[in-house]
């Protein structure tokens, strides 16, 4: 719950940026390719916005907004107006919200994020150790008024009225690894850091080969991602959580949500569903007359967001 009494005398409505650059190398998970990106602090009102360091002409920039994703099953994908790409950006994206920093701009030197070790905690760590910065804007949210529904053939996604930033995620596979899962979250302060962030991205061995057949996932590794083969999970060390899979899409969801370009105030609900129906879902909300709308906040509605007041304390313990 929002626990603004926490910070009494502190402007907890205002947006934020990070203090200092953080910097992250790694591998893309589909290309396999080495990455080097650069998350640098902005200016109040800028958002979230990818700049790809490798090309030196045309526009280099990508908005992180929903209507500038390429709908793919796999992953997010940024494509601009010049056909500059950027993919693989959920889990930054989910980092970023879940650490409540409304404004960055991002360097990246090819076109996809590093995966890291396939969860958002390698990047809210650094985050939290660079710092915030408040700014002089209040934050604004988006308010959902009513409800929308979008279907895909056994899945659906639907976002709902909700006083708190709230989720609740179902998922059923064949395998016994991962079987039936389901969650609810309130997403509020540091509920995304401590529950969420730590979840890795997973899949199952005969994915990982379809993958491989089509020049896909050259860079997953048992070491940044879950896969499980009936029963048994191949990935050493096993599960961080008995039900990290139904996590992780979670962990997936916020980020998606993000692109909206503002901290959702509302309740979303996913069954079986994935970046696309995420993404369709924005889409549909944002062409439904009436369905929402932005606000500003006050210190009261700010109080109940993700990565309001969050502590480096908070940050979940990985062998």
């Amino acid at each position: 719950m929002p626990r603004i009494g926490e910070w009494a005398g502190c402007e907890v409505n205002v947006q934020k940026t990070l203090k200092q650059a953080a910097t992250f190398e790694g591998i893309g998970l589909h290309s396999g390719k080495p990455v080097r990106m650069v998350v640098r602090p902005a200016r109040a009102g800028h958002g979230v916005v990818f700049r790809r360091t490798d090309v030196s002409l045309g526009d280099t920039l990508l908005p992180a907004r929903w209507d500038l994703v390429d709908r793919s099953p796999l992953c997010t994908r940024l494509v601009n107006a010049a056909g500059l790409s950027v993919s693989t950006i959920e889990h930054v994206m989910a980092a970023l919200a879940g650490c409540g920093i409304h404004n960055a701009l991002i360097d990246i030197d090819g076109p996809e994020v590093p995966i890291l070790d396939g969860s958002a905690l390698p990047f809210v760590q650094a985050f939290l150790a660079a710092g915030t910065t408040r700014l002089g804007a209040p934050i604004r949210a988006l308010e959902i008024l009513r409800p929308v529904q979008v279907e895909m053939g056994e899945g659906w996604a639907r976002l709902e009225p909700s006083e708190l930033p709230s989720m609740a995620f179902h998922i059923e596979f064949s395998d016994a690894a991962i079987g039936r899962q389901e969650k609810r979250l309130v997403l509020s302060n540091g509920a995304f850091v401590r529950e969420l962030s730590d979840s890795r991205t997973f899949c199952r061995q005969a994915d990982v080969d379809a993958m491989h057949e089509q020049g896909l996932a050259l860079g997953g590794t048992l070491d940044n991602a879950v896969v499980v083969d009936g029963d048994a999970v191949l990935s050493p060390g096993g599960l961080r959580h008995a039900d990290e899979a139904v996590r992780h899409k979670m962990l997936d969801a916020l980020g998606d949500l993000a692109l909206a370009g503002a901290p959702i105030l509302g309740h979303y609900t996913g069954h079986r569903a994935g970046h696309a129906m995420t993404n369709t879902l924005l889409r549909a909300l944002f062409d439904a007359p009436g369905a929402c709308r932005f606000v500003t906040c006050d210190a009261g509605r700010a109080a109940a967001l993700p990565g309001i007041g969050v502590q480096p304390t908070e940050l979940p313990e990985v062998a």
